[in-house]
């Protein structure tokens, strides 16, 4: 029973550490994931307008807001200038979502809350 118990451990272990790790990284030649730490959303939670401060300047950027059901409430491409950007939310229900932004210089993946 504890052989069994340690196994059933090491498995989860790993299983977890791989999901994590996978999540994270990127190869060198795709872009570069920024984690959440260094890109600011204020207000939180916010009503009509949601900012976005830290990001890498960009000619072409795809904007997507998801609700906490992964579906696409909301898509946008612009061109992101002096590192931050300004979404509209004023056409969204209340509640959580999900901000991503792609570009060939950056991921990011990162919340927020409608009132």
């Amino acid at each position: 029973m504890k052989t069994a118990a340690t196994i059933l451990l090491f498995l989860i272990i790993t299983f977890t550490g791989r999901a994590q790790s996978a999540s994270t990284h990127e190869s060198p030649k795709t872009s570069q994931v920024i984690q959440n730490t260094q890109v600011k959303v204020f207000p939180n939670p916010a009503t009509n307008l949601v900012n976005v401060l830290g990001l890498k300047n960009t000619s072409r950027a795809d904007i997507s807001i998801l609700d906490i059901y992964g579906n696409i409430v909301a898509t946008y491409r612009w061109e992101i200038r002096r590192n931050a950007i300004n979404i509209p939310i004023s056409t969204i229900k209340p509640g959580a979502y999900i901000i991503t932004i792609h570009s060939e210089e950056q991921h990011i993946r990162t919340k927020f809350y409608k009132q």
